[in-house]
């Protein structure tokens, strides 16, 4: 009788995958999501189960969401082929989250791969009213937007997109050689809780052009780089100097702006897609 081949899966780089075996730094993520039974529990990316054998021995609940199909025997097995572990063999970019556990506060996990970790960010916000708090694996550089004060060189578009949509908390940073193969860059665990936001926005459409506008060219005053959206007196009015640049100015100054566009030509017509 032939035995199945139980040898972990080799990393694929097409799929930017990078698989985490530092017994320490997992257990410090699983004490930082402190996961519970009756969670609506998923995770995205699992890869060899590093995070996933854990979550549901906490949990005894989880759904994965894992695009690439070679890896699904292997995880199944690894967990023991755990009777609460549900695998969707699929692209997150393409879930609709809220279905997977339908009237439940979702809490979402994952080593996100970092070609795709912007957009599926966004993604997720789409459902912010269905999600409870991420759990995020990210490169350093893109924690370090995510969570970085005004007038910071890492203060920029995705800092203010999501300082409008979620809290930002940047909690450890993970080293190379917690992974194999090691990445050539130093990664980070953000948590990131969505919530209304915290100063007035009367439409998203019109924020998310004024953010991509303001940050499109960083060298430019507001009044050069809003041209066609704001001119000076406009920006005046929102009590804002036309002569600074985006990155002296806080989210809620970017929230003001976005009061003035509304007030002066409507809402916007569509949202503009997630911040790079």
């Amino acid at each position: 009788m032939i035995e199945p081949d139980t040898r972990p899966p080799l990393a694929k780089k097409r799929f930017g995958q990078n698989f985490l075996h530092d017994q320490n730094i997992i257990a410090r993520i699983i004490h930082a999501i402190s996961p519970k039974p009756g969670q609506a529990l998923i995770e995205i990316g699992p890869g060899r189960g590093a995070l996933t054998r854990p979550l549901l021995a906490a949990g005894e609940k989880l759904q994965v969401i894992e695009l690439d199909r070679d890896l699904i025997p292997f995880l199944q097995a690894y967990c023991g082929n755990h009777p609460g572990l549900v695998v969707h063999q699929c692209d997150a970019l393409k879930v609709d989250f809220p279905s997977l556990a339908p009237g439940q506060p979702l809490r979402v996990v994952g080593n996100l791969p970092y070609n795709i970790s912007t957009p599926l960010l966004f993604h997720l916000l789409q459902f912010a009213d269905h999600i409870r708090d991420m759990h995020f694996m990210l490169q350093k550089e893109v924690v370090d937007r995510m969570v970085a004060k005004p007038g910071g060189g890492d203060y920029g578009r995705l800092t203010v997109s999501l300082a409008a949509r979620a809290e930002c908390v940047s909690l450890f940073r993970v080293s190379p050689g917690a992974f194999h193969p090691a990445p050539k860059v130093y990664s980070a665990i953000v948590r990131l809780r969505p919530r209304p936001a915290p100063f007035p926005i009367p439409d998203f459409g019109a924020y998310d052009r004024i953010v991509t506008a303001a940050f499109g060219q960083r060298r430019k005053t507001l009044s050069n780089a809003l041209k066609g959206l704001l001119d000076s007196e406009q920006i005046r009015a929102a009590n804002i100097d036309p002569g600074l640049r985006a990155e002296r100015l806080s989210a809620a100054e970017f929230g003001a702006l976005s009061c003035q566009l509304v007030a002066d030509t409507g809402p916007a017509q569509k949202p503009e897609p997630g911040a790079q």
